[in-house]
């Protein structure tokens, strides 16, 4: 079944093409889940598929090895998961799972390597401005672990899934979160209960509602806005 273009549209990388250039993708591209945890990529293990999120947050994590996991980037809707084929090489360095489940459009590397080759050049030059955001978290991300503390990186963290989500409901454990921002169980047990008791989110078994997102945002360093304003240039998606 043909992948009807206003779905497609919903992914920042498929949703800035035209028409004539969105066409001949559809029939390439699948609707698949994405559930909680599911690794969509090894380092190491060639890459089958890429995906083009439609809501959920899939994650890119390097694994230092004695249970230690850090999150180099994360990918929503904004972007393409799979960007090591883009690039050229066969497999990824790092891990990509998915932190918070959703939906993606699924498409065959084989198939997007001979749709980059189209001497049309529109998926070339959208899968390049999602790589270039992409980067622009990567270096901001790595900034930011190391100069702001862990209640401004889990407000930032937690407004970014929102946007991704198009909800202020979603589901999270404090486990994910607790590698997503390279600190302990108990330091994101303290961080959530303190943002509750300000009025910012409630929190129970596992699912995180934000009730209210300037206080929220008030919390956050500003690489929240930042990562944001350098996706939008590069997407321009909002």
């Amino acid at each position: 079944m043909t992948i009807d273009p206003s779905t497609a549209r919903r992914n920042a990388v498929l949703g800035g093409l035209d028409e004539a250039s969105l066409a001949p993708l559809l029939p390439d591209l699948y609707d698949t889940s994405l559930a909680l945890g599911q690794v969509l990529h090894e380092p190491g293990h060639a890459v089958q598929d890429v995906y083009f999120p439609l809501v959920g947050v899939v994650s890119v994590v390097a694994d230092l090895g004695g249970d230690q996991v850090v999150e180099t980037a994360t990918i929503g809707r904004e972007g393409m998961v799979g960007i090591s084929v883009f690039l050229g090489a066969e497999s990824p360095t790092e891990r990509s799972l998915v932190q918070v489940a959703g939906r993606a459009l699924t498409m065959g590397v084989d198939d997007l390597r001979e749709h980059l080759a189209d001497v049309d050049g529109a998926l070339t030059a959208r899968v390049a401005r999602s790589a270039q955001a992409m980067f622009t978290q990567v270096a901001r991300n790595a900034a930011c672990n190391r100069v702001h503390g862990v209640r401004q990186r889990a407000a930032r963290w937690l407004l970014m899934t929102a946007d991704r989500m198009d909800s202020p409901s979603f589901d999270l454990t404090q486990h994910f979160l607790a590698q997503m921002l390279a600190v302990r169980r108990t330091s994101v047990s303290e961080v959530a209960q303190s943002l509750a008791e300000d009025g910012c989110l409630t929190y129970t078994r596992g699912s995180i509602t934000i009730t209210d997102r300037p206080r929220l945002q008030d919390h956050a360093c500003n690489c929240y806005e930042a990562i944001r304003r350098a996706t939008d240039a590069a997407m321009a998606f909002r």
